[in-house]
């Protein structure tokens, strides 16, 4: 069984990322399970001497979650041309760790107009060691209602897609 880790980059409680990888754990095909990592908001501000001994519960829940995956998945919102704070708060804490060196990654989007933030984040994905998978998804959600964002979702062609990413994204971890 593959352990795949999914976290949405934003906090917002009506949030389209935050559905899509919550819809990523419900079809998750045979032999995978995606668990959702939603507590971005609880993370204490990064702070280097707070690494080591000193380093809080809820960033030690985070560094062991990623340490113990096969693989994470990151769905992230733009905010002004850039990655939310909240998530680069997260990868922070990832960085003088071993949790990030060769796992893989990949990266879902549930709008077509991040363009600024998928480039960021690749980027800082790439410079933390991560191994990025190519491939990925792209739902167009943005500007939909709650209950529109789960219609989208349990369409049938949909939750094919996801099916079908989260295998492929299987398929990319096993070669490793």
């Amino acid at each position: 069984m593959l352990n795949i880790l999914a976290i949405s980059g934003s906090l917002r409680a009506a949030s389209t990322n935050s559905a899509l990888v919550a819809a990523l754990a419900r079809d998750a095909p045979p032999g995978c399970r995606v668990t959702v990592y939603d507590r971005l908001g609880s993370l204490p501000i990064f702070n280097p001497d707070d690494e080591g001994d000193r380093t809080p519960l809820e960033a030690s829940e985070l560094i062991d979650a990623v340490t113990s995956a096969d693989g994470v998945i990151i769905s992230c919102p733009e905010y002004a041309h850039g990655v939310p704070g909240g998530l680069k708060n997260a990868l922070d804490w990832l960085v003088s760790r071993d949790a990030a060196v060769e796992k893989p990654a990949m990266l879902v989007h549930a709008s077509s107009r991040s363009l600024f933030a998928r480039a960021a984040l690749s980027e800082i994905i790439r410079t933390m060691s991560f191994a990025l998978y190519d491939g990925g998804l792209e739902i167009a959600l943005l500007g939909k209602k709650p209950p529109e964002v789960e219609n989208i979702l349990a369409e049938p062609e949909k939750r094919l897609a996801l099916r079908d990413t989260i295998s492929a994204f299987a398929d990319f971890i096993r070669s490793r």
